[in-house]
């Protein structure tokens, strides 16, 4: 069965000023999901927000709320998120054995997994499964999709960065290309993308077998955020 194209729109490039309109803006313009970025600047540069703003727009939408941690300790949020009223939650291989030898070192960036401990990522998978929500795993541009290939039959999704993960407005990287066309023949479930999504670069996306295109930038600086969406929705039809 062929799944319908979704857009998760990120508050990552919102005003926070107006974070209420925000949120209701994402709402009208057509966007299935709102995807919240959380980084911890330990596993990404950046510090962004924490649970209580999921919890401060739980009551103020219906659509899903993806929290997505960019965290090196996830098992220690996974539950704060959850309680917050997160619908999925998704949490980085990387965090899950043996970095490569160039990101082990507090301050060096991007993660990149050499070696998965499986039990553990097994576990927080189930954490997040006996809270009741989505567990979606997330893998870095440097990291091997081969790795995942022992946790797909867990996971409710995968979560795909094009970009390497931190900043907005990057420039998307060819190579999730290939991480999509790999999952689609391996995976039923949600396969989503993050990071330098456009109208060209969503449509690529699609082709190559992502259900779930995550947007920040693009979205919040379209005139026409309303058209962004249905645009991103027909995969470029």
């Amino acid at each position: 069965m062929i799944k319908p194209i979704q857009v998760s729109v990120s508050i990552l490039c919102a005003d926070f000023v107006r974070l209420a309109d925000e949120v209701k803006k994402i709402e009208k313009s057509g966007a299935d999901r709102i995807h919240v970025d959380v980084m911890d600047g330990h596993f990404v540069p950046p510090v962004t927000v924490g649970d209580l703003v999921v919890r401060a727009i739980r009551p103020l939408t219906k659509l899903p709320i993806d929290a997505h941690l960019m965290v090196e300790h996830p098992e220690t949020m996974i539950k704060d998120f959850a309680e917050a009223g997160a619908d999925s939650i998704a949490v980085h291989v990387e965090c899950y054995g043996d970095l490569k030898p160039q990101c082990r070192r507090f301050g060096e960036f991007p993660k990149e997994l050499e070696k998965l401990d499986l039990l553990r990522a097994k576990q927080n998978i189930e954490q997040i499964k006996d809270l009741g929500k989505e567990a979606v795993m997330v893998i870095n541009p440097g990291t091997s999709i081969e790795l995942l290939d022992p946790l797909l039959p867990e996971l409710d999704g995968v979560l795909v960065m094009s970009v390497n993960p931190g900043f907005a407005s990057q420039k998307f990287i060819p190579e999730a290309l290939r991480k999509l066309q790999y999952l689609s023949e391996r995976f039923q479930e949600d396969i989503a993308v993050d990071g330098g999504i456009n109208a060209m670069t969503g449509a690529q996306a699609v082709k190559a077998g992502a259900t779930i295109l995550a947007t920040a930038s693009h979205f919040f600086h379209a005139e026409d955020q309303a058209g962004c969406i249905k645009q991103l929705k027909s995969g470029g039809v």
